[in-house]
């Protein structure tokens, strides 16, 4: 197995942040810009400073990572924090909600991490990082359709990593608890008030909060030994 220069890659990295205009994905992007990288937003609002994209549209998600290439160059590290979540029990659901939910969340990871796996390969040196969630191991009520995109994050992030480890592309997920963001806004308060009351910390979590993982993950040599990991900033809702 190839070992590159170290300190290529330790800080002015080209990152590729998805969905980091807010939330959980704009910590991250300002915590990659803290640490002295070169970061490209893109988010489906396309507001200043970002790159549009609607990462459940292959055309879209081309054209965004061909704008970021111009930008940054070669790209050393794509979060994948673009996604959606709604409420419904399942006997309720509509086809359209189940299958937005899995475009979104579950399609547009594949597609992005399709666009840059082979260039980091190319060039023996990636990093891959995908926000799943704590769901994705211990479902939730009312949402079926999030849980089971974010547990497909999770087995793609695995198979993924399997792929490209040996060209030191290194494939992790972050499955956080739940988060005080603009996502999680739109579930009804009494759904976030029982959480609430489950979690050992008795708290949501900060943005802030999880962005330092995706630090570690992306990090040398703290991030070197995770392959295929899911790690877990969430409150103590799940314990594996």
């Amino acid at each position: 197995m190839n070992n590159p220069d170290a300190s290529r890659h330790t800080e002015g990295r080209a990152v590729v942040v998805t969905g980091g205009a807010s939330g959980i994905g704009k910590a991250i992007a300002e915590a990659f810009a803290s640490n002295g990288d070169r970061v490209a937003v893109l988010d489906r609002s396309g507001g200043a400073g970002t790159i549009a994209v609607d990462v459940s549209d292959e055309a879209s998600v081309k054209a965004a990572f061909t704008e970021a290439r111009t930008q940054l160059g070669s790209i050393d590290i794509l979060v994948n924090s673009a996604g959606l979540l709604t409420e419904s029990r399942l006997e309720d659901m509509s086809l359209s909600m189940w299958n937005e939910t899995i475009a979104v969340d579950l399609t547009g990871v594949f597609l992005c991490c399709r666009e840059v796996v082979g260039e980091m390969r190319q060039q023996k040196w990636g990093r891959i990082i995908n926000i799943a969630s704590q769901l994705a191991i211990k479902g939730g009520t009312g949402l079926s359709h999030y849980s089971a995109a974010k547990a497909g994050v999770v087995g793609l992030t695995k198979a993924l990593a399997l792929e490209s480890a040996a060209d030191n592309v290194l494939v992790n997920s972050i499955a956080p608890g739940p988060i005080e963001t603009p996502l999680v806004d739109g579930i009804s308060e009494e759904w976030k008030a029982a959480k609430r009351a489950g979690l050992p910390l008795l708290r949501f979590g900060q943005a802030a909060e999880v962005a330092p993982t995706a630090l570690l993950l992306a990090s040398d040599p703290g991030g070197n030994l995770y392959v295929g990991q899911t790690l877990g900033p969430n409150s103590g809702d799940v314990m594996p």
